[in-house]
């Protein structure tokens, strides 16, 4: 099977995603995040009456043409005790930010617009224009009227808008569940003493992170020995809670000890495809099995971390019912770059900000893919099309940005 590029791949892994139709409803509070499922109608009219957007008085607009006009206060109007007389010619009501505008009342002038005079009566200093400073009744939105799509992201300012229309709860898609397979006889998981031919497990946590952040909910499958007893049984697991993708983390490639995708076949899968053109994550495993999307990423952490941006990350947010993220930029080079072979390359960089806003990128020395302490502090990755040329400092080059840069 010869290499794919990664586009293809790319593609042909999204290909595979099916949104989740399945829908729960949350309380308000743990709607953040969460995609919509429905399109939602105001269950009130917002505002429920005509109100003060200022602290002023209320008035008649006729009996302020001119400035200087007195006017006699007859009480005042403030939020949850409204004034429930009627403002009359020559008269005006104390009306506070919130409070219901007074029957007889059309404009509000401004505190600040106004002096007050022997006795309980106002002068005004300005003439607002008629209906000024007052919100009226539904400007925001009316009952029945759906003012929250279905597949909106909710956000704060979603979310405040489905509690202002009376909604405690709401209802949205279920998360895609993802489930994560670690294989190998030399791992051990964090905080064990390791033996003299054993390594810490670490990649999990990374491209776990990743599926978390873009909306998935996670299962960890743990760490099983090289033993295809043991892989088939994992793999039964992630079945039986109906997950929609098995992540297998190492031993997808077909080295004697790498028994993930031979397993998996003997288990039903149908392989895709499982070598790309790219550098690091080379040997990554794309198949099917039952329904369920498998995703075999390497062994090596930073190849593992590279595949889960490139692949997971739009896998989940596509099952999420999230809109695609992009993480490209551009970036001048703060240092030449030879010419690229026949892979793609994901070069680990630091990001720095230039006066203009611009994004200057320099390399690490060290683009070892078992180092994670170097992707720790990348902030992109500079990205190297298969066959480009060498690239002299000062040079325009895409970017995948991993965070904003210190």
């Amino acid at each position: 099977m010869s290499l794919l590029p990664v586009d293809e791949a790319q593609a042909r892994v999204l290909a595979k995603a099916r949104p989740r139709d399945e829908t729960e409803r949350l309380a308000l509070q743990d709607c953040l995040g969460r995609v919509l499922a429905a399109d939602t109608a105001a269950r009130l009219t917002h505002p429920a009456f005509d109100n003060s957007a200022m602290d002023g008085y209320a008035v008649r607009h006729e009996d302020i043409a001119d400035i200087g006009a007195e006017l006699t206060v007859i009480g005042q109007s403030a939020a949850g005790r409204g004034f429930r007389g009627t403002v009359g010619r020559g008269e005006a009501v104390r009306i506070f930010t919130g409070a219901p505008l007074p029957a007889g009342a059309d404009t509000v002038v401004l505190q600040e617009d106004t002096q007050a005079v022997e006795g309980e009566r106002v002068r005004t200093l300005f003439t607002p224009a008629k209906g000024r400073h007052i919100r009226l009744r539904g400007q925001d939105f009316n009952a029945g009227e759906v003012a929250l799509a279905g597949g909106s992201l909710l956000d704060a300012g979603r979310l405040t808008l489905a509690a202002s229309m009376n909604h405690e709860s709401l209802p949205v898609f279920a998360r895609p569940k993802i489930a994560f397979l670690a294989t190998g006889d030399e791992l051990l998981p964090p905080g064990s003493t390791p033996g003299p031919d054993q390594i810490i497990a670490s990649n999990t946590f990374g491209v776990a992170a990743i599926a978390r952040e873009n909306g998935a909910e996670i299962l960890d499958l743990g760490i099983v020995p090289d033993d295809r007893t043991a892989i088939a049984a994992a793999v039964a697991a992630a079945q039986s809670v109906k997950a929609d993708v098995l992540v297998t983390l190492g031993g997808a490639s077909v080295g004697d000890h790498d028994l993930v995708q031979s397993t998996l076949l003997g288990c039903g899968m149908t392989l895709d495809f499982w070598r790309i053109a790219m550098r690091p994550g080379k040997p990554l495993m794309v198949g099917e099995l039952e329904g369920m999307i498998v995703l075999g990423l390497p062994g090596n952490p930073v190849s593992s971390l590279v595949c889960a941006l490139l692949f997971l990350e739009p896998l989940t947010r596509k099952l999420a019912h999230l809109p695609p993220r992009s993480r490209l930029v551009t970036a001048r080079l703060a240092v030449p770059l030879p010419a690229n072979d026949r892979r793609q390359d994901y070069i680990r960089a630091r990001l720095s900000v230039e006066p203009d806003g611009s994004f200057l990128a320099e390399p690490f020395s060290r683009q070892d893919s078992s180092m994670t302490r170097v992707f720790a502090q990348s902030d992109g990755l500079i990205v190297r099309p298969p066959q480009s040329p060498a690239a002299a400092p000062g040079e325009i080059c895409p970017v995948l940005k991993l965070r904003e840069p210190a």
